[in-house]
């Protein structure tokens, strides 16, 4: 099974709302479909 393809912008966005102060990686992760361990 093909894993999913992130657009480069995407994966910006991703990062830097995690990177936000008080961000939740979890709940980034469990937002974007992207598992904790990526």
């Amino acid at each position: 099974m093909p894993g999913r393809k992130w657009t480069v912008d995407e994966k910006m966005n991703i990062v830097l709302e995690g990177m936000m102060p008080g961000a939740n990686i979890s709940e980034v992760c469990r937002r974007h479909g992207v598992a904790q361990s990526l």
